[in-house]
This record gives C-alpha cells, sequence and structure tokens, in this order.
C-alpha cells in the first residue's frame, strides 16, 4: 500500500477564524514593531545608560517581530544586529562576530549530517526495520513505544522538525492501514489518530534534549555558557543531564497516550506484513548510507570523546589528553570534518556522484542558522551594554528569589512559557542571558539556572505555533487544537518537574574562584 500523503500544509488546515487571527498577529507586528522602537528609544528608564536603553529599544523590536512573525525570523535576526550597527553600539566586525561563533560552525555540519541521512534514506531504512520487529507489531501499546521511541532517538542527532517531516508520513500510513482494517471511515478523526500524531511529534521535541546537537536551544545554552561565564559545557556532560530528562519524559508520553488514546483492539499482523514489505522494498544498502553511517558513527565518537577522557582520566579534566582533545578536536570542528568527508566520499563512481553535494547542502535551514547567530549576537551586546544586568536587577527584585533552587524553579518556567508564543530558538536566545544575569545579580552560581532555563526553552508543547513538530502535526489533520492542548500543558508541567530536579541534583556548579 502507498503511504498516504500528509493532508496540507499546517496554514490550509486553520479555522477561518485562526486564519484571521493570524493575519492580524502579522499585521499588528508590523505596525507595533517600529513604534515600540520609537517610544523604548527615548524612554529615560531609571539606571539604564543610554547604550543600554538603545539596545532594549532594538531588543524589544526584534521580540515584537519574533512573537508577531510579521517578517521572517531570520530577517529580524539580521535587523536587529544591524540596527545595533547603526546606533553606534560596535562596528560591525563586532556586533556580527557571533555569526562566526564555532558554536555557529557545530550547528551547519550537524545539519549537512542531517541532510545526508535524508538524502539517502536512512530515516525509513531505520524506521521500517525497527517498526517491522515482532515484539513491535505483536501490540497496539508497543506501537505507541516504538514510535515514541524512534522519533526521540533519531532527533537526538537529526534535528526536530526534519526527524518529524520523516516520520509523520510512515504514522499516517499506520493509521490508514488500521483505519482500513477496522472500517474506519476517517481514520483522522479518531482518538489513536491525534495520539500516534502527537506522540511523533512531542517525541521529537523531547529527545532533541538529549544531546548538544538535537536542537538549536542547547548549543544556544551552550554557547552562552561558555561566552558569558567562560564554562565550557562538554557532549558527554550535557548527555549526563538531556538524556535521563529525554527517556523520563519519553516514557511518560507512552504512558498517557496509551490511556488516553488507546487503539481499538486489534492485533497488528497485517501491518506487521506490510512493514516487512516495506522494509523489503528498500533494498540492500546503498555505498552512500554506508557512507554516511560510518561517518556519523566517527563524529559521535569524538563528540563524546572529551567528556569519556574526563570521566576515564585520572586528572579528569586537567588531564594532557584531555586538553589536547578539547584542543585539537572542538566539537565544532568534529562536525565540519565529519560534513566534508561526506562531501569527498563517492557514492556512485559511475555516475560521479559523492555521499553529500552542494546542492543537497543549500536545502538546510539556513534560516534557523541566521536566527541563531542573531540572537547570540544581541545576548552578547545585552551584557557588553549592562542592559543584561538591569534586567536581571529589576528581575531579581520583583520575585524575590535569591537562591539556586528559587532561580532554577523560575527559569525553567520562564523558559516553558516563553516557548509557547515563539520559537525555541528565539526563546533560549532571550531567556538564557537574563537568567544568568538575575542569578548573578542576586549574587548566585548562574550555571544550573541558565541550564535549567535552556531545557526548558526546548519544551512549548501547548500551541501549533510553539513548535515545527507541532505545526506539522497539526497539519496533517488528525490532532483538534483543542487534543494538542490537553495532552501538551501535561508534558509542559511534567517537564518542568523533571528539569528542575534532574539540573538541581545532577548539574554541574561553576569551580569557586581561587
Amino acid at each position: 500500500m502507498a503511504s498516504p500523503s500528509l493532508s496540507t500544509a499546517p496554514r490550509e488546515q486553520l479555522s477561518e477564524a485562526e486564519e484571521r487571527f493570524e493575519r492580524w498577529r502579522k499585521r499588528l507586528g508590523w505596525y507595533l514593531a517600529p513604534a515600540v522602537l520609537a517610544v523604548f528609544w527615548f524612554i529615560p528608564f531609571p539606571g539604564l545608560p543610554p547604550d543600554a536603553r538603545h539596545l532594549f529599544a532594538i531588543v524589544a523590536m526584534a521580540l515584537v517581530l519574533w512573537m508577531t512573525e510579521a517578517i521572517p525570523l531570520a530577517a529580524t535576526a539580521l535587523l536587529a544586529p544591524s540596527l545595533c550597527v547603526v546606533a553606534g553600539l560596535g562596528s560591525a566586525r563586532e556586533v556580527f562576530k557571533p555569526f562566526a561563533d564555532p558554536v555557529i560552525l557545530l550547528f551547519i555540519g550537524s545539519f549537512f549530517l542531517g541532510q545526508a541521512m535524508l538524502k539517502h534514506g536512512l530515516n525509513r531504512r531505520f524506521a521500517f526495520v525497527l517498526l517491522a520487529l515482532p515484539w513491535v507489531s505483536a501490540s497496539p501499546l508497543r506501537l505507541y513505544a516504538a514510535f515514541g521511541g524512534i522519533t526521540a532517538l533519531i532527533s537526538m542527532w537529526v534535528s526536530n522538525a526534519a526527524t518529524t517531516a520523516m516520520m509523520l508520513p510512515i504514522a499516517v500510513s499506520i493509521l490508514a492501514e488500521i483505519g482500513a482494517r477496522q472500517g474506519v471511515s476517517n481514520f483522522r478523526a479518531t482518538p489513536y489518530a491525534a495520539g500516534l500524531i502527537l506522540i511523533t511529534a512531542f517525541g521529537a521535541s523531547v529527545g532533541g534534549m538529549a544531546t548538544p546537537v538535537g536542537t538549536p536551544p542547547n548549543l544556544i545554552g551552550i554557547g552562552a555558557l561558555e561566552r558569558l561565564l567562560g564554562y565550557k559545557v562538554t557532549f558527554f556532560q550535557w548527555m549526563s543531564l538531556g538524556l535521563p530528562i529525554a527517556v523520563v519524559l519519553a516514557v511518560f508520553l507512552v504512558w498517557r497516550f496509551s490511556r488516553q488514546c488507546p487503539f481499538p483492539t486489534l492485533l497488528l499482523s497485517d501491518n506487521r506484513r506490510w512493514l516487512e514489505a516495506e522494509r523489503a522494498g528498500l533494498g540492500p544498502w546503498t555505498r552512500g548510507q554506508v557512507n554516511v553511517v560510518t561517518v556519523f558513527a566517527l563524529a559521535v565518537g569524538f563528540w563524546m570523546l572529551p567528556g569519556l577522557v574526563s570521566a576515564l582520566a585520572p586528572q579528569g579534566a586537567a588531564s594532557p589528553t584531555y586538553a589536547w582533545v578539547s584542543a585539537h578536536l572542538p566539537e565544532s570542528i568534529v562536525g565540519l570534518l565529519a560534513a566534508s568527508i561526506l562531501f569527498f566520499l563517492p557514492a556512485d563512481r559511475s555516475r560521479e556522484s559523492f555521499t553529500l553535494e552542494w546542492r543537497d547542502a543549500v536545502g538546510i535551514d539556513w534560516g534557523t542558522i541566521l536566527l541563531f547567530a542573531g540572537g547570540m549576537a544581541l545576548g552578547e551586546l545585552m551584557f557588553s551594554t549592562g542592559l543584561a544586568h538591569w534586567i536581571g536587577q529589576g528581575l531579581s527584585g520583583l520575585f524575590q528569589t535569591h537562591s539556586v533552587i528559587g532561580l532554577t524553579i523560575l527559569f525553567t518556567a520562564v523558559g516553558i512559557v516563553v516557548s509557547e508564543t515563539t520559537t525555541n530558538t528565539a526563546s533560549a536566545t532571550m531567556v538564557v542571558p537574563i537568567a544568568i544575569a538575575v542569578a548573578q545579580a542576586a549574587g548566585v552560581d548562574p550555571l544550573k539556572p541558565a541550564l535549567a532555563a535552556c531545557l526548558g526553552c526546548s519544551m512549548g508543547f501547548l500551541l501549533p505555533v510553539s513548535t515545527g513538530p507541532n505545526a506539522m502535526a497539526y497539519g496533517t489533520g488528525c490532532v483538534p487544537l483543542r487534543a494538542m492542548m490537553r495532552h501538551g500543558i501535561w508534558l509542559d508541567l511534567v517537564g518542568w518537574v523533571v528539569i528542575v530536579i534532574t539540573v538541581l541534583l545532577f548539574g554541574p556548579s561553576l569551580p569557586a574562584p581561587r
């Protein structure tokens, strides 16, 4: 059976009232953003020097544009730093320096690896091999576990949106098969359809929290900690926090959807035969697939190497071996080397085609990279002008929170709430530097509040606009808005608790000054 296509783009699934709201939201941002810039530019905020006040106006304008999407998010990320140069907040070289930050290079390398996986069909091969296993197809409950687990596993290394795009067509195909076996004319209207689609979208966002390269907010947090605090979070160290959180939340998803959106009482033997047929149709491994898997495995190994050396060497992070590996094989360079090797390895000598070619590379999400870099530029200026410290003092006084525990709880919640209304990437760009500033103003270690804020920004499961996976799930026509909100609020609350507990118990602390 051919896989049914996704119904339409998310926008076409919106009701007439929702369409009007979207038009109103963008139109409001188009007028409100310049008004906010003009008003904030001249308001004499107490204790705020002129440079910081002007940056505050530019950041406020960028927030309005990001939240209303009046213009593309990446365009705002270029506009705001450009205005900072015009305002005299720094030279073009200084302001745009974060656009060449090593974290940006790691971002590009990981995107190239993900694009190579898509090009050579590794997503379908991995998915069908696992889903066709007898233990998976023996029970509808296990289908939830398999889909949530596979999606989370892939999204640890490939972007959340790309992972969702890989898995949703397979989910819709399986739902159509089950609907046909049950004689259901409109399988998209069934509760189990919403459950399988949502566990795919939510699982992608949850899995992305497990590794530094899994989702942009992770890299934003790591970059901010290194730039603003001088603390380097290793690949291994991040996974020691992110992976347990992802596992707990994935288990919660399976438990909730199996109870709230049960599949019909049905043995999936017929679907198992269909999955096996799809797997057989994939054919033998191609040379390109072998190349991608080999290079990807090497990249993951080298990403984890510094953390393993630190954990195993008697001297830990003071080991000469650790220092050499960190200096010569940083994560960004490993990612770029891995991607560059794919351009070099032939996939088909007879056609003179290579594993990855530039026409493939141009298809990565360059807009997200620009958004990431623009946010980093604004974050650095917020600290250099004193704006972040001023905001931190204000928030600290407002909430009267002066402990690591209180600030960790607060900024996990702030990250989750902000990510509901804007992209996770933009949320991390805004919230992580403020969390650092607030903690510093309160005189406490900012590392745990900043890490918790970063992880909180990977949440946001309430609305279709909260994340790319949410929007794609809504676009299948299988997920009513009320269903997304009902399940999303529970995942947000459980995620808040799990992140706070994990970071407070196992998160690192800044070394005491000598």
